[in-house]
């Protein structure tokens, strides 16, 4: 497919290969857009059909409803990515050093959030398996208390002394925990 080059002008030598914007006619430049947005609107329909399925899924597997709302959203990102690539394709427009790009961006916003992505797909796997459920009673290295919530970064501990620990849930994942369905009771001497 001919590349298109936008800011060429009369003066501007255009590579081989390449289609001058300025040298197009009318009705070929509404075609080209045409067929761009019209790719871009069947990525966008799909992406919607896909995200409801993936909810979907989530639901009829009993996966927890934030999850499966958060699996959709991915899916749906995804797709409209790639409907954003291929658009822009369509239209003429040489992908490969955008495509490049985002796989640069993608290795060093994961190598500068791993911390964060760790905790989010430790969530994620915690609301998948659940080794524990709300109100039990969990210790894991120095922290222990009952369980208010889960995320998708952080379980909420309520302590003895009823402080809340947010506790990262890589934390939750890595190390050995210990689960009760109650609070131990103090023993009286």
């Amino acid at each position: 497919m001919k590349n298109l080059v936008l800011l060429a002008t009369e003066n501007t030598e255009v590579p081989a290969g390449s289609v001058n914007l300025f040298e197009m006619e009318w009705p070929d430049i509404v075609q080209a857009a045409g067929f761009s947005l019209l790719t871009f609107f069947c990525f966008y329909l799909t992406a919607k059909i896909l995200q409801k399925v993936a909810e979907r899924v989530g639901r009829s597997q009993h996966i927890d409803e934030d999850l499966a709302v958060f699996l959709g959203r991915v899916v749906k990102t995804s797709v409209m990515v790639l409907g954003l690539v291929t658009a822009l394709s369509a239209l003429g427009v040489d992908v490969s050093a955008l495509v490049a790009g985002l796989g640069l961006t993608g290795f060093a916003l994961g190598f500068a959030l791993k911390d964060v992505i760790s905790n989010v797909l430790a969530g994620i796997l915690i609301l998948i398996y659940k080794p524990f459920e709300k109100t039990n009673y969990i210790k894991v290295k120095t922290y222990e208390g009952t369980v208010i919530s889960t995320d998708l970064r952080y379980t909420v501990l309520e302590a003895a002394d009823e402080t809340r620990l947010f506790v990262p849930n890589s934390l939750l994942f890595v190390d050995a925990i210990s689960v009760a369905k109650e609070p131990p009771t103090a023993v009286e001497d």
